[in-house]
């Protein structure tokens, strides 16, 4: 399967799927491409950015963590970030049930989430 982005004469812009370019061929040579807004058959391919395929993400690719890891120093961190006194961002770490219990009392927005590291076999 392969998928087009194509254009009609009256500038309306469309995606469409085809099992390969040489069904596309045929079936444009038919007039059996037309434009899903207007219907028009004098459609041709539009310019499209070429899809490269790795074989997995790279780590490389990724400037930073998605969320950052503040460990016990979660309570602390959370206030500095909740009053503008750190740069505002996901943060994950360890905090006490009555840590915890302050920081909602303080207004800071936080969601326990039941984790354990992992422990070493």
């Amino acid at each position: 399967m392969i998928k087009f982005n194509l254009k009609c004469e009256h500038g309306h812009e469309f995606d469409s799927w085809f099992g390969s370019n040489a069904d596309y061929d045929k079936l444009h040579q038919r007039g059996l491409v037309s434009c899903v807004i207007c219907g028009s058959s004098a459609v041709n391919k539009a310019v499209m950015a070429p899809r490269v395929a790795q074989d997995a993400p790279s780590m490389e690719l990724r400037e930073k963590p998605l969320v950052d890891n503040v460990g016990q120093e979660f309570p602390a961190e959370a206030r500095k970030i909740h009053y503008g006194e750190a740069p505002e961002r996901p943060i994950i770490g360890e905090a006490k049930l009555e840590e915890a219990r302050e920081l909602i009392e303080e207004g800071v927005p936080v969601v326990p989430v039941g984790w354990k590291p992992k422990q070493a076999n």
